[in-house]
């Protein structure tokens, strides 16, 4: 254990404490299981890591351990907890738990064994706690971590801050929010930038080969984390690699089943089950009608990628301006509120507002008629009549 305590205090010593997530001041840190969620590359380890630098205790008091340390091939989770706990062990942040087998198990009989231990511990987003062996949806208080939004990309990549807004702030009937921002902030400035390489925070580490590392990620995501979902086939990788390619080449698009499954050379009957795979890996985004849940067995009536990083990793030769349009608008909104596919627009929000995306030039005849709706367009910097893309981008 003592090789895992001084691991932890290099790496809480070497972290970054300055620039925070969105996500970091929202969590109550002190409860007793905290979990958080998220795709790999947002940034959930830096989080822990951030938290522990903060909190300044002792390495026999707090301790950072990643679950896909070789340490753990020989040594059990539960044994290496208790010792820690025995030698004065209250604080334990466990790092990619799902690269453990048997952890919700592990954990559980943790949380309940020793009543002032605290854990809070991360994992991917394909994490589904109440389909664990040990159910830890009761127990633990749980988070998901997104990307960087464009305001947390203005922040981190150029020293830019401002405060969020909310969706009342955009959308209520006067400019006041316009007034947030100083007259020589250019709100387009980076905006394409961040389009493409801005989302993932890894960016700041090697913008250059960004990229070429998010295509490496893609594939370890589907190779390797969603070898932890239930019901997935791992020797299925390939086919679902194969999926997300032909995906990225067209959407947004209403996916046609059989055509899907003529194209990727996979079953029809397994393409629905496929795409959930890939919305809990945080690589596409299911846009359903409101009042529908998503499953294993719903067919999406609109498909996006998960975020724009994605369309320029997968697609660049096919990116078009709407597709990156209604892409970002889709990551930035599904944070915090809830979007479905609406009968007229491209998309409801909260089941109550209605958004028609496009260019600078978009008109309103599409949804001029219905109550509580907007146009939001691209290449504006502060408008009279629509709504700036880039102010969705200051949500979180």
């Amino acid at each position: 254990m003592e090789t895992l305590l001084a691991k932890s205090s290099r790496a809480i010593k070497n972290v970054a404490e300055q620039k925070k997530r969105y996500l970091y001041d929202r969590m109550l840190w002190n409860k007793r299981l905290v979990g958080i969620k998220g795709a790999r590359g947002t940034g959930k380890s830096t989080m822990l890591l951030q938290k522990l630098q903060e909190l300044k205790l002792p390495d026999n008091q707090a301790s950072y351990w990643s679950l896909d340390d070789l340490y753990f091939l020989e040594h059990s989770l539960a044994a290496t907890a208790e010792q820690f706990y025995n030698a004065g062990g209250r604080m334990l942040f466990l790092d990619e738990v799902h690269k453990c087998p048997n952890w919700s198990r592990h954990i559980k009989n943790l949380y309940d064994q020793y009543k002032d231990l605290q854990i809070v511990f991360t994992g991917s987003s394909i994490i589904d706690l109440t389909r664990q062996e040990a159910d830890l949806s009761r127990r633990a208080l749980m988070y998901s971590l997104a990307g960087m939004s464009y305001r947390e990309y203005l922040y981190f990549h150029h020293d830019i801050y401002f405060e969020p807004l909310s969706l009342s702030d955009i959308t209520a009937n006067n400019t006041a929010w316009q007034k947030r921002f100083p007259n020589n902030f250019r709100p387009l400035q980076y905006f394409s930038s961040y389009l493409q390489s801005g989302y993932y925070p890894f960016s700041l580490e090697d913008l250059e080969g960004f990229l070429t590392r998010m295509q490496q990620t893609i594939r370890i995501i589907v190779e390797y984390d969603m070898a932890a979902l239930q019901d997935f086939d791992i020797r299925n990788a390939q086919k679902i690699l194969q999926l997300l390619y032909i995906l990225s080449a067209n959407v947004p698009f209403k996916p046609n089943i059989s055509e899907l499954a003529r194209k990727s050379n996979i079953h029809r009957n397994t393409i629905t089950g496929y795409l959930y795979f890939l919305e809990q890996a945080q690589l596409i985004r299911q846009l359903l009608p409101a009042g529908i849940s998503l499953n294993l067995l719903q067919k999406p009536e609109k498909v996006y990628l998960n975020n724009t990083n994605l369309s320029y990793a997968l697609a660049s030769d096919t990116t078009n301006k709407g597709n990156l349009r209604e892409t970002f608008f889709a990551s930035q909104l599904s944070v915090d509120h809830k979007v479905n596919l609406p009968r007229q627009g491209d998309f409801l929000v909260d089941d109550k507002i209605i958004f028609e995306i496009g260019g600078r030039n978009k008109s309103s005849k599409q949804i001029k008629e219905l109550p509580n709706s907007f146009i939001v367009a691209d290449d504006w910097d502060y408008p009279v009549t629509v709504l700036p893309l880039w102010a969705f981008g200051m949500l979180y």
